[in-house]
């Protein structure tokens, strides 16, 4: 297996990080948003953003006329970034306090999306993703706001995933303390739907309930 080039290589705990597709995949489709890393004239700029996975690329939208999006659609190097937390990892000194994550880190360019079909689609899976099933409910999208709204995609085959799980790893010598230990998990659920004025009346959909 060859050694992966060093920006994919973590300088700490390297052991935890891989490049498996499957496990990056993973991560990228549970992830409803990342971050977009760049840099213009030397001034750094980071913007997150919903996303979605297809297939090999990843894909992002935005108004034609955003300054973010007109940017980094030349071209220029992009650092994309996505983090999952699964637990707060409680140790018996702060020092050994942790996190239970699962991370993909992405180096690309953005590749403009021109097609309108290949635009539609992209809408059409990044909708589904944020709100599942929603698509054929709504209202269909116009030719006119497809024009206004711009589609990148991204490849993901310079990416690294980095995890971490498990219990605390307290120093030895704290083992015998008589300090609570363990984890805090974390989840992000969907909660129930609440219906703006001009929908009290409008039945729930059923990819809503």
């Amino acid at each position: 297996m060859s050694t992966p080039p060093s920006h994919l290589t973590p300088s700490r705990l390297a052991k935890r990080s891989t490049q498996d597709h499957e496990v990056i995949c993973s991560i990228l489709d549970e992830a409803l948003f990342c971050t977009v890393s760049y840099s213009v004239d030397n001034r750094p700029f980071s913007i997150p953003t919903a996303f979605v996975r297809y297939e090999d690329k990843i894909y992002i939208h935005g108004s034609v006329g955003s300054h973010f999006i007109r940017e980094i659609e030349k071209g220029i190097p992009v650092c994309i970034s996505v983090m999952l937390t699964d637990a707060l990892v409680v140790a018996k000194s702060a020092f050994s306090h942790s996190v239970n994550y699962r991370s993909v880190i992405i180096f690309s360019n953005a590749e403009k999306v021109e097609d309108l079909n290949t635009k539609r689609a992209a809408f059409e899976w990044l909708t589904n993703k944020i709100v599942p099933g929603s698509w054929d409910y709504l209202r269909p999208m116009k030719d006119s706001e497809v024009k206004k709204t711009t589609a990148l995609a991204f490849s993901f085959d310079e990416a690294c995933a980095k995890t971490r799980s498990g219990m605390p790893k307290d120093e030895e010598e704290d083992l015998g303390l008589p300090i609570w230990s363990g984890l805090i998990p974390i989840q992000t659920n969907y909660l129930a739907p609440v219906a703006d004025e001009l929908s009290q009346q409008i039945p729930l959909p059923k990819h809503l309930v």
